[in-house]
């Protein structure tokens, strides 16, 4: 009776732990997500910000990419394939044009066509204020692909999307 009563003892602190262990465990959904709360993070700036803050933003931002990554951004004239070095240097030269700038992801809407490929759609909303003064205020529709890489999701793909006006 007390070996019997060990073993369910036993087997339900087994199932209890393991429950815990995928409740606890980050989805694929939650760690993409934190990818672009990162990419918003290391992208935008606050005024007076160090240059040792800038350049670890800079080196960070790099790390969310795929060795090359496809931009197709016709309104800015920004399409090509990039290295994170290169996605790097070109937030460095955007970033110093600002005194502050804010970038946010909203309505993210992610689906997986594919094992380790997700697609997501989202809004990109972008604040803030040039160096000479002129506020900034934009939002556009964007689509992204993220593979994962080594367990880590990195960004491969931005398409801006076009929205119909009226």
């Amino acid at each position: 009776m007390v070996k019997f009563r060990s073993i369910i003892i036993g087997v339900l602190v087994v199932a209890v732990g393991i429950g815990m262990v995928l409740y606890l465990s980050p989805s694929e959904e939650k760690k993409i997500k934190k990818q672009f709360r990162l990419l918003a993070e290391w992208v935008s700036k606050e005024p007076g910000e160090t240059p040792v803050t800038m350049a670890h933003k800079a080196k960070s931002i790099g790390t969310l990419f795929d060795q090359t990554c496809e931009f197709k951004i016709p309104a800015y004239s920004f399409s090509g394939s990039y290295t994170p070095e290169e996605i790097s240097g070109y937030a460095t030269q955007g970033r110093l044009s600002f005194s502050q700038l804010d970038l946010r992801f909203y309505d993210l809407q992610i689906v997986f066509p594919e094992k380790e490929i997700a697609r997501v759609t989202f809004t990109a909303r972008l604040t803030g204020k040039l160096a000479v003064g002129e506020s900034v205020n934009e939002a556009h529709e964007v689509e992204s692909i993220l593979k994962k890489i080594e367990k880590r999701w990195l960004f491969s793909q931005f398409e801006a999307v076009e929205v119909l006006k009226k």
